[in-house]
């Protein structure tokens, strides 16, 4: 069993309801959506709750879908600005627990699929990212995951 959270208006609010699901169902799988909904911080607020979800790698059962990256940016394409983020979450979650995402149908008529692969892969080139960081997060962590789907 899992549940896939997708706080559309923030993380901060539900912080304490994850700790205390990870904690008293450390078997229950959580996926967070759209890297939570984390922008790049702006002011002291929006670092706090992205270090709050950054902890949240503590719990080996949360996973981040680094997903509708139209949505996170603060930006235009290509989100250079989600590179400092990409590489907290590697370096705090590991790529084995993370994975891509477009947010089809969505990504369609705000930049369309290939943009949205293309900008991955131009944030992995702008933090160096190893070739094999970037296969778990296009694919094996979801086979790891799912592995009879």
């Amino acid at each position: 069993m899992g549940f896939i959270i997708y706080p559309v208006k923030g993380l901060g609010p539900y912080i304490s309801e994850i700790v205390q699901l990870c904690t008293e169902f450390p078997s229950t799988v959580v996926l967070l959506d759209h890297l939570a909904f984390c922008k790049p911080p702006s002011n002291e607020e929006e670092g706090l709750v992205f270090s709050q979800f950054l902890n949240l790698s503590r719990f080996p059962q949360v996973f981040v879908k680094f997903s509708g990256l139209f949505r996170l940016s603060r930006g235009q394409f290509s989100h250079l600005d989600l590179s400092p983020l990409l590489s907290q979450v590697v370096s705090s979650f590991g790529a084995n627990r993370l994975m891509w995402g477009t947010d089809f149908p969505y990504v369609v008529p705000e930049c369309g699929y290939n943009e949205a692969n293309e900008a991955l892969h131009l944030l992995a080139d702008q933090i160096s990212l190893p070739s094999t960081d970037l296969e778990w997060m296009m694919g094996r962590t979801v086979t790891q995951l799912f592995p009879n789907q």
